[in-house]
């Protein structure tokens, strides 16, 4: 089983904090827009993070409303699907582009 650090558990919580105390009022608008993203965002980077065969130091996520594109270099073209296959399952994802590369 694959460990992780504690410099990525405090990551993954710390960008989850960032977005934890905000609140979207029903009107939307461009700052509550920006942070169902940055949410979104959090919420991807933290199913990476689960996902054992993956690495989020490999892979950078980013979110324009609901559409989620992911970048980087990875091992294997497995892993280029199982990060798209992650990314879907989070709530509020609309798309995901998947930028993905073998190294």
């Amino acid at each position: 089983m694959k460990r992780f650090g504690i410099r990525t558990a405090l990551a993954v919580m710390l960008a989850l904090g960032q977005v934890a105390g905000c609140a979207t009022s029903g009107g939307g608008g461009p700052v509550a827009q920006y942070v169902d993203d940055a949410t979104i965002t959090a919420g991807v980077k933290a199913a990476i993070v689960r996902e054992p065969t993956l690495s989020i130091f490999d892979i950078g996520v980013e979110t324009v409303q609901g559409v989620v594109q992911l970048s980087g270099f990875v091992s294997s073209a497995d892993s280029v699907a199982a990060a798209a296959s992650v990314a879907r399952t989070v709530k509020g994802v609309k798309s995901v582009k998947n930028d993905l590369r073998l190294k």
